[in-house]
């Protein structure tokens, strides 16, 4: 359960083809070098039925509120504007991207105690980031 791992901070430690996946969606080269540079910092905390998933970097800080399975708008860190839907599957939560370009992004967060695997996909690009739990 995504539970267990309420209130616990994970930075990002490993970031593979993320350059990739950031120019498939359109992102401006700027952008991609800032938001490849910078190891974000990832809680997932819960407020009543509502989830709250912070990410914060020298770059930006993103706060993104949600109840399972509900569509909501959203500014993404590049950003763009989406709507998103995320569903909690166990320990995972998926969220689905709509851009308004036709783009759709599928972003999937395994929490374990020791990491989160985070899988990004767009078109036929995956790029994987793994967080690990500060100390």
């Amino acid at each position: 359960m995504v539970d267990a791992v309420l209130g616990k901070k994970f930075k990002l430690e490993s970031s593979d083809n993320f350059d990739e996946y950031m120019k498939a969606l359109g992102v401006g080269l700027v952008t991609r070098k800032v938001g490849g540079a910078v190891s974000p910092v990832v809680e997932l905390n819960k407020q009543g039925d509502e989830y709250v998933l912070t990410s914060n970097s020298t770059f930006k800080n993103v706060v993104t509120k949600f109840k399972p399975g509900v569509e909501f708008d959203q500014e993404t860190p590049d950003g763009r504007k989406v709507k998103a839907t995320i569903t909690v599957d166990g320990n995972k939560l998926v969220e689905v991207q709509k851009g308004a370009d036709g783009k759709e992004t599928t972003i999937e967060r395994t929490f374990t105690d020791d990491e989160i695997k985070m899988v990004l996909s767009v078109d036929d690009i995956t790029s994987t980031r793994i967080y690990k739990p500060l100390a």
